[in-house]
């Protein structure tokens, strides 16, 4: 069955340049971006930052501030504040050497169960067998495994089976191909199942349950926030805050934050503004409205603008920089949607 899989691959995978490389560097970076993102966003990303950094030792002689705006718009932080900080580890205690077994590969930060499986099998041929979602998906389909994939007794009948059918002999071709099959043909909705090499032995195709599995447990619903910011515009200035570690949007920069976890009224958003500055006769305005939605949670964000104001009253954490400059800062999806916005209007 498995051989058949392979086969179907070397004819129908995709060309993508991580699959012309042994490098674990270029394969991590490559497994990294693509944690929670699609390929097709991905690959811009990636090919960025090869040019950038084509070697670990480049990344981890850069700043955090060069990774967070190269990575700026590919959303979950976390992953680029990780390989900035593994990268460095890696040239500091192991000599620039990347490790080359899974049990090394998991110790660094960043890199988990799946992460160090593709590395070894990728890089170094070792037999570890991958589980991603597309794995996941189409264990469960071919098999007619019901168990939710997500519950702790689940995780550990698709290790078992994932490592059953791994080919020892060449897992890093049986890793791509499984993962491929569920990228291409075994979709989470109308699957290709005319097109796959394992129809005839599929168990949910032929009980006809294949929008049934895998089978999840539901994850609670998203929070909704609301955040009103206060974009100041001062004599070709303005000011902004990095936000901390511990926050989503990860020492990413965003104007003043007018703090409220729930919607507040225009009185209650021009009490506020006025703890940051004297509106005078000209009073901020709200010209960008917009809804951001995160896994977790569902933002509804105003930007409210003042300009050519006085008196700045701000606290120490915020900077204040040339407007001309916000480009050279990393900052968040949310922050960049107004100030695109915000640019088309002024032209």
């Amino acid at each position: 069955m498995w051989l058949e899989l392979t086969k179907w691959y070397e004819i129908n995978k995709r060309d993508l340049p991580w699959r012309h490389t042994n490098d674990p560097y270029l394969i991590w970076l490559s497994e990294i971006i693509l944690q929670q993102t699609r390929v097709e966003q991905g690959l811009p990303y990636y090919l960025k930052f090869v040019n950038t950094f084509p070697t670990v030792k480049k990344l981890a002689k850069s700043s955090e501030g060069e990774v967070m705006k190269l990575w700026q718009g590919l959303g979950y932080y976390s992953r680029a504040i990780n390989m900035h900080r593994t990268a460095k580890f890696i040239c500091d205690e192991l000599n620039g050497l990347f490790p080359s077994t899974y049990d090394t590969l998991i110790s660094l930060k960043g890199i988990g169960p799946y992460t160090a499986s593709a590395v070894a099998s990728f890089a170094f041929n070792e037999a570890k067998a991958v589980l991603d979602g597309n794995v996941f998906r189409v264990l469960s389909r071919v098999f007619g495994v019901s168990t939710p994939i997500n519950s702790v007794e689940g995780k550990k009948i698709f290790n078992q089976l994932a490592n059953e059918a791994l080919n020892k002999k060449n897992p890093a071709k049986h890793n791509q191909a499984i993962m491929e099959l569920g990228a291409l043909v075994c979709k989470p909705r109308l699957p290709l199942c005319n097109e796959c090499p394992l129809m005839s032995r599929c168990e949910a195709f032929n009980s006809n349950i294949q929008d049934k599995l895998p089978v999840k447990i539901a994850k609670r619903k998203p929070i909704t926030r609301y955040i009103n910011y206060l974009f100041i515009i001062d004599s070709g200035y303005t000011y902004v805050k990095k936000r901390d570690k511990t926050s989503i949007w990860k020492n990413l920069y965003e104007p003043i934050v007018l703090s409220s976890n729930e919607q507040i009224t225009y009185g209650e958003v021009m009490e506020k503004i006025t703890k940051h500055l004297n509106p005078g006769k000209k009073k901020p305005s709200n010209i960008f409205e917009t809804k951001h939605q995160l896994t977790h949670q569902t933002i509804y964000a105003s930007f409210w603008v003042a300009e050519n104001t006085h008196e700045v009253r701000v606290s120490q954490d915020i900077e204040k920089i040339k407007l001309d400059d916000l480009h050279l800062l990393p900052i968040h999806r949310l922050f960049d949607k107004f100030l695109q916005f915000y640019t088309l209007q002024l032209k």
